[in-house]
């Protein structure tokens, strides 16, 4: 997907997804006031002849010196909110795509279905030591600048950062506030701190360990992003979005090879004979195990994505079986009910 033009690339996935799985992801949902909303929002810039003068926020404009109004949610809008998980890890990807562009697919997925109800999606940009949060937006044309701006965001943690989008609504100078933030779990705890509105939340990582954490103190204590998602999910509804390579879970008989750490650049010679192979499959069977597990527990919606298969196929039988499990009735095509 990193191989097409943006542009098209973008287009692609709405077709795909509008085309195969529309309706799927959401439901129906209606406010109990009438209007455009009471709710306050995101802080923008004031379009004269567009926008109400009654909504002006002259507190930002008097500290940016530039007319700002605040945006009024409307009482039956979705807001989404999704962690897009960018740390070296998910720059890894042995088939048709990396982990890093399979989850933007994943993103465009849900984003396309929420904002074709008018609904309002965002997202927190989780990468190396740092938070980027793109605010919560209506339409077609943030929900493209949003995955745009993913597809430019730099892999390694030395290059620039993601660029500013040009036109459509901002906050201040920028569309991203920056944040220092840690691992997936602090990434968890900081969505869930900033973003307390009921709605949906997705969280898109291959939910693999840090560095330095010990099998026993996983087995003892279970995953660190564990407690933060238990809270968020005690709220929200949460979907969890597993990216997976084949090659994480089963190495092939190559014999001698240097494996290096995307997330510490540690570099190992490992000879890949039976039994190291057996091992590595066990440990990450295991790995698998727990993350489903704690998932289970913590009450959210899981989804697995695989490099080697069709990511909207996945998506549509998830959807489906969600669906079902709702009580829903789906009639399949060419039964009578």
């Amino acid at each position: 997907m990193a191989a097409l033009a943006p542009e098209r690339t973008l287009r692609r996935l709405e077709l795909q997804v509008t085309r195969r799985l529309d309706g799927l992801l959401n439901g129906e949902h209606l406010g109990l006031i009438p209007g455009p909303g009471t709710e306050l929002a995101e802080a923008r810039l004031y379009q004269p002849g567009e926008d109400d003068v009654r909504h002006m926020d002259w507190a930002v404009t008097a500290r940016t010196t530039t007319p700002h109004v605040r945006d009024l949610i409307a009482d039956h809008e979705l807001e989404a909110w999704a962690l897009m998980d960018l740390t070296p890890s998910m720059d890894f990807g042995t088939h048709t795509m990396v982990k890093r562009d399979l989850a933007v697919a994943a993103l465009a997925a849900v984003g396309f279905l929420t904002v074709r109800l008018g609904d309002r999606v965002g997202a927190y940009l989780l990468q190396p030591g740092e938070m980027r949060r793109w605010p919560a937006r209506t339409g077609k044309a943030a929900m493209y600048a949003l995955l745009q701006a993913i597809l430019d965001a730099a892999p390694d943690p030395g290059a620039p950062a993601a660029k500013d989008v040009q036109g459509g609504h901002r906050i201040g100078t920028r569309a991203f506030s920056d944040r220092p933030v840690g691992g997936l779990a602090d990434g968890i705890a900081a969505l869930d701190r900033g973003q307390g509105r009921r709605g949906l939340r997705v969280i898109i990582s291959d939910f693999l360990p840090p560095p330095g954490e010990t099998a026993e103190h996983r087995a003892a204590h279970g995953p660190d992003w564990e407690r933060p998602l238990r809270r968020m999910a005690a709220r929200h509804q949460v979907l969890a979005v597993e990216i997976i390579d084949p090659r994480e879970l089963d190495l092939p008989d190559v014999g001698l090879v240097e494996m290096t750490d995307p997330e510490t650049g540690a570099v190992h010679e490992i000879v890949l004979n039976r039994r190291v192979r057996e091992r590595y499959a066990a440990a990450a069977a295991e790995q698998r195990e727990r993350t489903r597990a704690a998932l289970r527990r913590c009450g959210a919606h899981h989804l697995v994505l695989r490099t080697d298969r069709d990511w909207v196929a996945d998506v549509a039988r998830f959807a489906l079986r969600q669906r079902r499990a709702a009580g829903r009735a789906v009639a399949a095509s060419g039964v009578r009910p």
